[in-house]
C-alpha cells in the first residue's frame, strides 16, 4: 500500500482545500494535498480508507485504485494546467504532446490511446474544452479584451479563438459575454 492516494475530480485549488478539510476532520495525518493526489504521513488502515472514500464521494471526489485510472487523472490535471497557462514559461512553449510525455514519462501515443479508451474522447478535445472554459471565465470577468484573452491562452489569433469558441459553445465570444455566467460549467463538468 502506498502513501500517495490518487483522487478523481480534483481540478482546482478549492478542491484541494476541501480535501484537506475532510482529512483534518477525519484526523488523517497528511504531508501534502495536490491536484489529484493526497500524500499521507503514514499508511492508512482499511477502515479509515473506506471512511475517507465515502467522505470524498459525498463531495464529488473519488479515490482511484488502479494504475490506468490514476494515469488518466494525471493527464487531466496536467492538461488543465496547460490549458489555463498555470505552468512555467518554458512549458508553455511546448506543444501538448511533448509537455505530457515529458511530465509523465510515457510516449504520447500510449497516453492518448489510454485516455481515449477510458474517457471516450481525445486529450486534444479535452484540452480545447478546458481552454474554452478559461476563455469563458475571462470573458465574464470583463477585464481583458478578446485579443488579450487569445494571447493569454496561446491562440494563434483572435479568429482562431473565436472559431473554436463558436464550435464548442454555439455562440460568438461577444454574444457569450452579453449573456454571461449561465453558460459556464464547472471544470469537472467539462
Amino acid at each position: 500500500m502506498s502513501n500517495v492516494l490518487l483522487v478523481k475530480n480534483m481540478v482546482c485549488r478549492r478542491c484541494v482545500m476541501t480535501v484537506e478539510d475532510i482529512l483534518n476532520k477525519a484526523d488523517i495525518k497528511f504531508d501534502a494535498v495536490q491536484l489529484g493526489e493526497i500524500h499521507l504521513h503514514d499508511e492508512l488502515p482499511e477502515v479509515k480508507r473506506d471512511a475517507l472514500s465515502d467522505a470524498l464521494q459525498h463531495v464529488g471526489f473519488e479515490l482511484i485504485d488502479n494504475r490506468s485510472s490514476g494515469l488518466v487523472e494525471k493527464i487531466k490535471q496536467l492538461t488543465i494546467k496547460k490549458a489555463r497557462n498555470e505552468i512555467g514559461e518554458a512549458e508553455q512553449k511546448q506543444n501538448l504532446s511533448t509537455f505530457l510525455s515529458a511530465k509523465l514519462h510515457h510516449e504520447y501515443t500510449y497516453l492518448s490511446s489510454l485516455f481515449s479508451s477510458v474517457e471516450g474522447r481525445t486529450i486534444e478535445s479535452f484540452f480545447i474544452h478546458q481552454r474554452i472554459e478559461k476563455a469563458k471565465e475571462l470573458l465574464v470577468y470583463n477585464d481583458k479584451t478578446l485579443s488579450e484573452i487569445a494571447d493569454a491562452l496561446d491562440y494563434s489569433s483572435v479568429a482562431h479563438l473565436s472559431a473554436q469558441f463558436k464550435k464548442i459553445t454555439g455562440l460568438t465570444p461577444s454574444h457569450f459575454k452579453q449573456i454571461g455566467t449561465e453558460k459556464r460549467k464547472t471544470l469537472d463538468g467539462v
